[in-house]
């Protein structure tokens, strides 16, 4: 009686063997038992949400907020040099020293002559000599009696807007006309460190963005390895299955670029709120004593366009150089 059931599904079986039926998915299931829980793996290759790979979007996050501040201050004082350039290109000065025997008023009024007569110059402004003797308070200090010592007069000219005149006829006007006391200075000396200064800071910055993306490359290949060591036992299995190099460093870019664009996008936006709030306060305090030092240091705290193409770049640069160094790295731990 025991092999009674057996005998009768062995039979059962048979006959719908002979009678053409095939049998269906739910007898496939109940032939074969399920895998052990040991044996299965529902996580994918590289995990993305382990303390591990949060740790790597942050530490991508703050290098790459680090990276989009740097770009975005060489973009303001590239803008804020070259509204400096144009400003100080725009006007030139005759200086006017006293000389024992010549009244300095007659010889300003000369200087302010031959300049309105030259071609190219829109207007004229002489300074009076206690204006002049203000311009020597940042270095003097105020309160000083200057009146014994010969200080220059100047006269500020704005060149026309246009094509920058010649001013050499101005030049040797001048030297003809008041030999030995007015001199013309068009600021190209001030103009040439002012723009290497500029240039300079950018380099500067360019450079710490380099580094900054280079510290990112290094700490995606040790996470790189970290994850393939982790995994080893995966990798051989897919390698014993036929998966070639390709395919798993395309599955190690993959997760390496989600977790760089993830990083990116918080650094990128954390500099543009960084930006924002610093205009916020440089606004608040231009309308303090301080205001005119901090605009004549500084110019308009304005980024532009460009800077905040910049801070977006630089997220989208880190995020790309995550994928490729980690599919790079996935190669060498291969080969």
């Amino acid at each position: 009686m025991g092999d009674t059931a057996p005998l009768s599904r062995k039979t059962a079986r048979t006959d719908a063997t002979r009678s053409g039926a095939r049998p269906g998915p739910g007898d496939a299931a109940a032939a074969e038992p399920p895998l052990p829980p040991t044996l299965r793996r529902n996580a994918p290759l590289v995990p993305t949400d382990s303390a591990a790979s949060r740790s790597l979007a942050a530490v991508i996050a703050i290098l790459t907020f680090l990276a989009a501040l740097c770009a975005g201050a060489a973009e303001m004082v590239a803008s804020s040099a070259d509204q400096w350039q144009g400003a100080v290109a725009q006007e030139v000065t005759i200086q006017v020293r006293p000389s024992p025997g010549r009244a300095i008023d007659a010889d300003v009024a000369r200087a302010e002559a031959l300049a309105k007569a030259t071609p190219g110059i829109a207007t004229t402004r002489v300074f009076s000599k206690a204006e002049a003797e203000r311009l020597l308070e940042p270095w003097l200090g105020s309160g000083l009696d200057l009146s014994d010592l010969p200080v220059p007069r100047l006269v500020t000219l704005t060149l026309a807007p246009g094509p920058s005149p010649d001013l050499k006829p101005l030049r040797a006007s001048l030297a003809e006309a008041l030999p030995g006391v007015a001199s013309l200075d068009d600021h190209a000396l001030w103009l040439r460190r002012l723009s290497t200064m500029a240039n300079t800071f950018v380099g500067v910055g360019v450079g710490i963005v380099a580094l900054v993306l280079i510290a990112t490359g290094l700490a995606v290949a040790f996470a790189t390895r970290g994850a393939m060591a982790g995994n080893r036992e995966v990798v051989e299995v897919l390698h014993f299955v036929g998966a070639d190099d390709d395919f798993i460093a395309r599955a190690f870019q993959r997760r390496f670029f989600g977790l760089g664009l993830r990083g990116g996008i918080v650094g990128s936006v954390a500099a543009l709120a960084a930006f924002a709030a610093a205009g916020v306060v440089a606004r608040a305090w231009r309308t303090g004593p301080a205001g005119e030092e901090l605009d004549a240091l500084f110019g308009a705290f304005h980024v532009g366009w460009r800077g905040y193409a910049s801070v977006l770049l630089i997220g989208v640069i880190a995020s790309v150089v995550t994928g490729l160094v980690s599919r790079l790295t996935v190669r060498r731990f291969l080969a």
